[in-house]
């Protein structure tokens, strides 16, 4: 099986309304129109994504509890969306600050990282990642550790506005 890319997620949601919101709102994502028949569900798909949709919320109501995932029970950890800059990855920062659902932030090396919860406190990640013609050989060492993620240092070595992930994860 060859898979060479992420297409969408789907995710149990409690209140389809607060999640939807949230996912416009602070990550910009846009609703597809698009519903299955029986459930109440959205599709939304990301700024200048090119899938159908990039994730599926479907409600299954205030009652339902918090994930145990990780904690009690076996299950998804986190999804990773990529950005295309880190000015970009700046900006999530803030808008995911701002709304209270910043997480943590981390420095893997080779990748540039911020988690954030959603209203669920389902937890996700977003990315930027060294174009390969500027990996050295340390961020290449620097995977081995987890590191606090210095944006401003990160722009003044690769610029705000260099693209990431070429001849990574986008071809060269």
């Amino acid at each position: 099986m060859g898979v060479f890319r992420l297409n969408h997620a789907v995710l149990y949601i409690s209140n389809l309304d607060r999640s939807v919101a949230f996912y416009r709102d602070v990550l910009g994502f846009r609703q597809v129109p698009m519903t299955p028949n029986g459930f109440r569900a959205a599709f939304m798909q990301a700024p200048d994504s090119t899938n159908d949709h990039d994730l599926g919320l479907f409600e299954i109501g205030e009652a339902a509890g918090p994930s145990m995932a990780g904690r009690a029970t076996v299950g998804l950890y986190h999804l990773a969306w990529e950005v295309d800059t880190l000015d970009t990855l700046e900006q999530v920062m803030a808008a995911l600050a701002n709304a209270g659902a910043l997480v943590g932030t981390s420095d893997h090396g080779s990748t540039k990282s911020l988690y954030g919860r959603d209203p669920d406190g389902l937890e996700f990640e977003v990315v930027w990642l060294i174009p390969a013609d500027l990996l050295d050989d340390a961020a290449l060492s620097a995977r081995k550790s987890i590191g606090r993620l210095d944006i401003a240092r990160e722009k003044q070595r690769y610029g705000g506005q260099t693209r990431g992930g070429v001849g990574i994860s986008v071809p060269a």
